[in-house]
């Protein structure tokens, strides 16, 4: 068994598994929502489109993180306003947005090809590189999430099955999108150290997927999608340390992994029930 634990003694491979747990409680549980609500490509969209904001960032020598939560800010404060000025569905603003930040980050790379290479590990994922102080960040993110979703339970319950009923009962469903939002940018702005822009999606929407496979309970959905991503991260980072692959592509590709297989499984139970039913019918 040495060769499962061997690699987080060393002391960078130690504080990646760190990150990568707070960044799986915090997907997990902000990643529900994104699942339950049907805000996968606002995800996506947002993973991308931090890239002009750390683009500038890196351009004048400034943090990383701060370039990327202003761009998710400013992504999803255009993709509301975009929703409420055309009329048109949310999905509309998104896919502008998408492409419009990722064309801006894009050309600023483009143009300025001393910092191609230093925005290698945002794009890809640099979890071997974490420091002290993501760990901080990272934990303050966790915290925040999983507080946030836990007081802002009823509305985004609410508004996650049925909007016009939330408005009815109160819950100002406008508001708790906003929030909904937000909190899909905390935990794609907090995550993008451990497995790059590019690949923080799989964190967010893996785990929770698989969960809705297993269970019905939102609480539950949480819980599961927060062990399936501490999972992938553990055996992601090991798979990475003995293959010597990238560790946050690793990790991502095994949420993936997890859920097709998951998939897969339940499709060969439901078969098995299926033909031991008419089995048992027949006889």
């Amino acid at each position: 068994m040495e060769f499962l634990f061997a690699p987080f003694e060393v002391s960078f491979v130690l504080r990646a598994l760190i990150a990568g747990v707070l960044a799986a409680v915090l997907c997990g549980c902000i990643g529900t929502w994104v699942v339950l609500r049907g805000l996968a490509f606002f995800g996506d969209a947002m993973s991308h489109g931090m890239l002009p904001g750390v683009a500038i960032a890196a351009l004048l020598g400034g943090q990383l993180m701060i370039g990327a939560a202003v761009s998710a800010l400013v992504m999803a404060a255009g993709i509301t306003w975009v929703s409420r000025e055309s009329k048109l569905s949310q999905d509309v603003g998104i896919g502008l947005l998408f492409v419009g930040m990722l064309a801006i980050g894009v050309v600023i790379v483009s143009h300025s090809q001393s910092f191609a290479v230093d925005l290698t590990g945002f794009l890809f994922g640099d979890v071997l590189g974490v420091r002290g102080q993501d760990l901080i960040i990272l934990t303050v993110a966790a915290c925040l999430g999983v507080l946030a979703c836990i007081l802002l339970h009823r509305p985004f319950l609410a508004l996650a099955f049925d909007e016009r009923k939330a408005a009815t009962l109160g819950m100002r469903p406008g508001w708790a999108h906003i929030a909904m939002l937000m909190l899909t940018a905390l935990a794609v702005v907090a995550s993008f150290q451990v497995v790059g822009t590019l690949l923080v999606f799989g964190l967010l929407i893996g785990p929770p997927a698989t969960a809705c496979l297993l269970f019905d309970r939102v609480g539950a959905i949480m819980a599961a999608a927060s062990v399936i991503g501490v999972f992938s991260c553990f055996f992601g980072l090991l798979v990475s340390w003995y293959a010597q692959t990238s560790a946050g592509a690793t990790i991502a590709l095994l949420t993936v992994l997890i859920f097709f297989a998951v998939l897969v499984a339940r499709r060969v139970k439901s078969a098995l029930q299926y033909f031991q039913y008419n089995e048992n019918h027949y006889h």
